[in-house]
C-alpha cells in the first residue's frame, strides 16, 4: 500500500509539473503563426531590402551576383533628375489632396455632429463609401471621366463651359497632345490630387468625429449659456481638443500621400501623364525595380523616401502632438 501511494504521488507530481509547463508555453505557441508570418513577409523583406540597397544585382543572375557599392545607390538616386522631379510631383500632390482633406473634414465633422442626431450614422457612411471602394476601380472609373476624346468632364465643357468640339478634343488631361497650351502638366496634378482628395476625406471626417464625440456636452453648454457661438465654440474648444486626434489623422496623411502609387500609376497608365507631371516617388521605384531591374537602386529610394517619411513625422510631431505626450 505504502509503495503503491508513494508512486500515484510520484506520478501526481510529474503530471502537475508539465500541466504547469504547459499553462506556461501554450500562450507563446499560439501566438507563434503571428511572428512566424511577420518574420517571413515582414521583417525578412525589410532587413533584405536594406541590405540590398548597398548593392548593384541583377535578379536573373541569382543572390551570388550581388556586388558591394556602398552608397552608391543612394547617391546615384538623388542626383538622378528623375527622381527629384518624381519626389517634386509627390509633394506637390500631397500638399493639393492632403491640406484640402483636413480642411473640409474637420469643420464637415463638427457639422454633422453637431446637426444631426438620427441621421449621423447614414450620413457618415456616404462619406466612407469611397474609401472603402477599390482603388482599381475609381482610378478607372475617373480616368474615363477625365478622357480627352469621350470624357463626360470634357463633354460638359462642350455644355456649360466657352469651348467649342474641336477645343474639347484636344483638351488632354493626362497624355500629351499637339496642342501644349491646353495639355498642361498641372492638369494632371489635379486630377490626381482631386481623386486622392474625394477618396480619403470620408475617411478623416470618421476619425474627427469619433474625435468629437469623446468630446462631453456639458462644455459646449456651458459655452452656449456663457453666450458663445458655433463659430468661437468650434474655435475656442474643439480645434485644442481634437489636436490628438489631429496629429494621429495628418501622420496617417503624410504616410499615406508620400507613399502614393495606386491613383496616378492607374489613371496616367503607369506613364506618368504629361511631361511626367503625375509620376510620384512611389511609381519611379517601381519602375526602376521592375522596369530596370535595377532592385539595388529602387531599395536605396525606398529608405530615403522612410527617411524622408520619419522627418515629415517628427516634425508633425512638433506641431500638433508635443503636448500630448
Amino acid at each position: 500500500m505504502s509503495y503503491s501511494l508513494a508512486t500515484s504521488q510520484i506520478g501526481n507530481q510529474k503530471g502537475s509539473f508539465w500541466l504547469r509547463k504547459g499553462s506556461k508555453i501554450a500562450p507563446y505557441i499560439f501566438v507563434s503563426p503571428f511572428f512566424i508570418i511577420f518574420g517571413v513577409f515582414g521583417l525578412f523583406p525589410l532587413i533584405f531590402s536594406l541590405y540590398l540597397s548597398f548593392h548593384y544585382w541583377e535578379p536573373a543572375a541569382g543572390l551570388a551576383a550581388m556586388e558591394w557599392v556602398g552608397f552608391e545607390n543612394y547617391v546615384f538616386a538623388l542626383e538622378d533628375e528623375w527622381f527629384q522631379k518624381s519626389v517634386y510631383n509627390t509633394v506637390v500632390l500631397a500638399l493639393k489632396s492632403g491640406i484640402p482633406q483636413h480642411a473640409v473634414a474637420l469643420p464637415l465633422a463638427f457639422f454633422i455632429h453637431t446637426s444631426f442626431s438620427r441621421m449621423r450614422n447614414t450620413i457618415i457612411g456616404i462619406y466612407f463609401v469611397p474609401f472603402i471602394t477599390s482603388t482599381v476601380a475609381i482610378s478607372l472609373i475617373f480616368s474615363t471621366l477625365f478622357s480627352r476624346d469621350f470624357g463626360m468632364v470634357n463633354q460638359m465643357l462642350t455644355t456649360v463651359g466657352n469651348f467649342t468640339v474641336a477645343d474639347v478634343k484636344i483638351f488632354s488631361w493626362l497624355f500629351p497632345t499637339e496642342n501644349i497650351d491646353w495639355a498642361r502638366p498641372a492638369y494632371t496634378k489635379d486630377m490626381i490630387a482631386f481623386v486622392v482628395f474625394w477618396r480619403f476625406v470620408g475617411w478623416n471626417t470618421v476619425l474627427y468625429l469619433s474625435a468629437l464625440q469623446t468630446i462631453p456636452r456639458d462644455i459646449y453648454e456651458a459655452a452656449t449659456i456663457d453666450g458663445a457661438n458655433r463659430y468661437q465654440q468650434f474655435w475656442h474648444i474643439t480645434l485644442p481638443l481634437l489636436k490628438p486626434m489631429a496629429f494621429f489623422a495628418v501622420t496617417l496623411t503624410i504616410i499615406g500621400n508620400l507613399q502614393m502609387f495606386e491613383e496616378p500609376f492607374i489613371i496616367t497608365g503607369g506613364t506618368g501623364g504629361i511631361d511626367q507631371a503625375g509620376k510620384t516617388a512611389a511609381m519611379h521605384m517601381y519602375i526602376t525595380a521592375f522596369v530596370e531591374s535595377d532592385f539595388g537602386t529602387a531599395s536605396a529610394i525606398s529608405w530615403i523616401l522612410f527617411m524622408l517619411i520619419a522627418c515629415l513625422t517628427w516634425a508633425n510631431n512638433k506641431l500638433l502632438g508635443g503636448d500630448n505626450q
